[in-house]
């Protein structure tokens, strides 16, 4: 019965924010206050709706309903309830819960905003229903998890869940990047219900300052979940590829952090309003293009939903509505965003600032170029010509270091105007830190321009961190604060500056990480029962293998023996399985990890004469991008963690 409650839940959610977005325009009309009461309280029964279809449709999963065509193809009696649960394996549930979240938002939003913003609220509300009502529209019309199999075609068990799929990371994975796309949809929205009042000022991203932070950090949480994801599961010995489903998160996710470094300028000079209004309208958009690219079969990815067929052709036509309406509304805002204030010198804070924006969007255009390369090929000549990870590098890279040079200088140049003799004095430590640093690399045989420019820039920023954090820690130790509680001070008198420092740290961690790429060993080789394989300063010893059994796979694990020159490490057991229901083939890598490096093993196949072609992946470095998402948690914790400012006192 719940299940049933569920479906006809959908379908009245579907009413209520229609009345919602409806009744939002008429107050707006009519500056009248209960109008908008009562589409507040529309957008709550809204999401309680959604809450019940949700509800529904984990009932189902949970009661093995396997007369309903998405828990036949996502589910089977055998799953764990956890991965039972996990609604994003499938496309009509994952549009439930992209469904309910955005609801979840929404609703927030308008309890946050009862009492203040009355002016912007009916049109942030109108813009957000009309997210609700494509979203939900999609679910119960299109892609409706609660459609039962025709007759007949009903199993007593069901297909299950791709078991690529089944992995802890992917029960936070998924969810994680959903509140990063979702949540961007709250700035979306008080920035076109400023634009569309005229309400130009700062109130728009002040009142979403903690809605935009919070979903750049889980957009790029949840980027570092799917490479560590991919790392661990697809067996292919990297954590990028530069797919395009990957890519689809990254592009927000660079717009978002332009965006956040853009209104600072807006605060402190009252420029750059068209860029923020451009940039966080960009955000969302590509949010929701993401989405179209994985769930329309328009690129081919390991990550992407089938086909869709006319599905993706809709989900198409709203982006470019989306996209159309926002820029009809900056357009139509222009002539009163302009600001009085000009660029006083090239050598000034807000000058990096505009630069780090047109970087962020040279790299936002070669990314983009790259993903839809092969459609844009295919429409042109009819063959589909895939573009690879050396286009990105090629052409990504030098934006890269360009972005990693402008980190460490935003902090040391001065507002409006910056002297030569300010500059020597604030640069002469990073730029002596990030030389010992680029001489030691350079010394330790590295010659390689990336690695030897990226290490050197790391220095450099790092340089800057440490600078900004003791200048500050010394000059409230001068006021008799010990150093502990001048660090805690520090964060509370300014806490986005220096809470960012950290993020800025843990950009600097990744990067090392990503430099190590350039001196990744990978080799192949069969190898007998008893026979050793040295590489890289190891010794790999083939001891043997034997065959796997379960009633949902079969396949083979090897036992391997490996030893760092005479220290002896462990011993790796690589497995490769073949799922029947699925016919889903997969290979799970075995990992000997360090802070240095990775050897990193799968097996690639079994001879008859028990002989194991062997796939061998050396990767130094690459836990540091795993120790700086760490610190990037941390960084945005910091950021985003209430603290409160002591009374008295200056700001350092």
């Amino acid at each position: 019965m719940l299940v049933e409650f569920g479906n006809l839940a959908l379908f009245a959610a579907l009413a209520f924010a229609a009345y919602a977005a409806g009744a939002a325009v008429w107050a707006a009309r009519r500056n009248s206050e209960p109008w908008l009461r009562s589409a507040e309280r529309s957008v709550g029964a809204m999401f309680a709706l959604l809450s019940v279809a949700l509800v529904g449709l984990a009932a189902a999963l949970l009661g093995d309903r396997f007369d309903l065509a998405f828990v036949q193809q996502n589910s089977s009696r055998e799953q764990p309830w956890v991965f039972k649960l996990a609604l994003w394996g499938g496309q009509a549930g994952s549009l439930l819960l992209w469904s309910w979240m955005l609801g979840l938002m929404s609703a927030l939003a308008v309890w946050q905003n009862r009492r203040r913003n009355r002016e912007l609220m009916p049109w942030v509300i109108a813009v957000l229903m009309g997210n609700v009502l494509f979203f939900a529209s999609i679910v119960a019309f299109v892609s409706n998890p609660f459609d039962p199999l025709p007759p007949g075609q009903s199993y007593s068990n069901g297909t299950g869940m791709n078991p690529l799929l089944q992995h802890p990371v992917m029960l936070i994975h998924p969810p994680i990047l959903y509140i990063g796309f979702i949540g961007f949809a709250v700035p979306f929205a008080f920035a076109a219900a400023a634009l569309i009042t005229g309400r130009l000022d700062t109130v728009w991203f002040n009142t979403t300052r903690r809605w935009t932070l919070t979903a750049w950090f889980f957009l790029g949480l949840g980027i570092v979940l799917g490479g560590r994801w991919a790392y661990e599961v697809l067996g292919w010995g990297g954590y990028w590829a530069w797919d395009p489903v990957e890519n689809a998160s990254l592009m927000p996710w660079l717009v978002g952090t332009a965006f956040l470094h853009s209104v600072i300028v807006q605060e402190k000079r009252g420029m750059l309003k068209i860029w923020n209004f451009a940039l966080i309208g960009l955000t969302y958009s590509l949010c929701v293009f993401g989405t179209f690219l994985t769930r329309s079969g328009v690129v081919q990815s390991v990550h992407a939903f089938a086909n869709a067929g006319w599905f993706g052709t809709l989900f198409l036509a709203y982006v470019g509505l989306l996209v159309a309406g926002f820029a009809a509304l900056l357009i139509r805002r222009v002539p009163l965003l302009r600001s009085p204030n000009r660029l006083d010198s090239a050598l000034s804070r807000e000058a990096s600032f505009l630069l780090n924006n047109y970087a962020v969007m040279a790299l936002l255009s070669i990314v983009f170029f790259g993903t839809l390369y092969p459609v844009f090929s295919e429409a042109l000549t009819g063959e589909r010509i895939q573009i690879g990870p050396p286009f990105f590098r090629r052409y990504a890279g030098p934006l890269a270091l360009f972005l990693l040079f402008l980190t460490g200088v935003g902090p040391l140049i001065a507002w409006r105007r910056a002297t030569w003799v300010n500059l020597r004095k604030s640069f002469l430590w990073p730029a002596g830190f990030a030389s010992v640093t680029g001489a030691a690399v350079f010394g330790l045989g590295i010659h390689k321009f990336y690695p030897l420019a990226f290490a050197t820039l790391c220095g450099f920023v790092t340089g800057t961190i440490a600078e900004e954090y003791l200048r500050g820690i010394r000059s409230r130790m001068r006021r008799g604060e010990g150093p502990l509680a001048a660090f805690l001070n520090l964060l509370r008198r300014n806490q986005r500056r220096y809470a960012g420092y950290v993020v800025h740290l843990a950009v600097v961690l990744m990067f090392v990480g990503f430099a190590g790429a350039a001196f990744n060993l990978e080799e192949t080789r069969l190898l007998r029962p008893g026979e050793t394989w040295e590489l890289g300063g190891y010794e790999l010893e083939y001891r043997q293998a034997r065959a796997v059994r379960h009633p949902h796979y079969a396949g083979a694990v090897a036992r391997l023996a490996l030893r760092d020159g005479e220290r002896p490490v462990g011993v790796l057991t690589p497995e490769k399985r073949m799922y029947f229901a699925q016919e889903q083939p997969t290979t799970i890598p075995a990992v000997s990890s360090g802070w240095r490096e990775d050897f990193y093993v799968i097996l690639v196949g079994l001879e008859p004469d028990r002989s194991a072609a062997l796939k061998v992946y050396i990767n130094p470095l690459v836990n540091w991008i795993w120790i700086g998402g760490l610190v990037f948690v941390v960084g945005n914790t910091l950021l985003l963690w209430p603290l409160r400012a002591r009374r008295g006192g200056r700001a350092a």
